[in-house]
């Protein structure tokens, strides 16, 4: 590879990895969907853009440690029965809350041991064995994680907030299909998205920070996320956004009652300063050694 593209990897591979990830997202999302073709093949291919991307620049830029390191957030299960419980119950609790005040609360076909079973199986394996755990070593552990580490907890996780928006564009036709959802309804979608984005990422940011860079906690969460917005139960579909922005308030009222601050804070709690040291020096000595002539 020219000495000038290896260099430019390493000075910027957050740049290279969101560029090359939404590119080929937006990409092949739009062909499926211009041709009116089902979408769950480009889904299934921006998990592959996502996590093969994160993997490859991670192995260049810090080798096969860095590469361990990327993947060890989806082994940090230790986060206690009560986080654990909140991370499974909060959203469908809050969601539902939302619909009854809101009078679009109904029986769900099938009853409620039905409902609670399907949504199970949503949050723990479609959802986070089958995608969240992979989308969020890519998001949270390769994005977020650097760029909270960078800016804190606040600024690293808005900023994380606009690329996250941005891959999701396409999924606002993902419904009724490109031809099919009126502009209207496309801008609303659009606007939902943007709304729930930033305090998502967020929400995402304090797990980093509270749980040592768990990526399984965040993948779970994402995955109660989705499946509750799906349930149903509730009328419209809409409900779990507010829901969402419920808990992350409540989560930063807690934190700040624990004596947190809301502001800063990193994903890398479960690095030690020599291991930070150690990674900067090989960084720099690699640095040193491709400018060698």
């Amino acid at each position: 590879m020219d000495h000038r593209i290896r260099e430019f990897i390493r000075r910027h591979p957050l740049g290279v990895f969101l560029t090359t990830a939404i590119g080929l997202t937006w990409a092949t999302q739009l062909t499926f969907l211009l041709n009116g073709a089902d979408l769950t093949p480009a889904l299934l291919a921006e998990l592959v853009f996502l996590l093969g991307g994160a993997t490859l620049i991670t192995a260049y830029t810090q080798g096969r440690a860095g590469v361990r390191r990327l993947y060890a957030g989806i082994t940090r299960w230790r986060l206690g029965v009560g986080r654990y419980a909140l991370l499974l119950a909060a959203m469908p609790i809050l969601t539902l809350l939302v619909a009854a005040v809101t009078g679009t609360l109904r029986h769900p076909d099938g009853g409620w041991p039905k409902l609670v079973l399907t949504y199970l199986f949503m949050t723990l394996i479609f959802g986070a064995l089958l995608g969240n755990l992979w989308e969020e070593t890519a998001w949270a552990g390769f994005v977020q994680s650097r760029l909270m580490n960078r800016h804190g907890l606040l600024i690293g996780s808005l900023i994380t907030a606009v690329p996250f928006l941005l891959i999701h564009v396409p999924l606002v036709f993902a419904t009724d299909g490109w031809y099919h959802t009126s502009w209207n309804e496309a801008a609303l979608d659009l606007a939902l998205l943007a709304l729930a984005a930033p305090f998502l990422r967020y929400l995402f940011g304090t797990l980093l920070v509270d749980t040592g860079a768990s990526v399984l906690a965040v993948a779970l969460l994402h995955a109660s996320f989705n499946a509750a917005g799906s349930m149903a139960a509730v009328q419209g579909g809409w409900q779990y956004i507010p829901a969402m922005i419920i808990l992350t308030l409540l989560v930063v009222a807690y934190r700040a009652w624990r004596g947190r601050s809301a502001v800063h804070g990193n994903a890398v709690a479960s690095l030690t300063t020599a291991q930070l040291t150690a990674e900067r020096i090989l960084r720099q000595a690699a640095d040193a050694a491709d400018r060698q002539p």
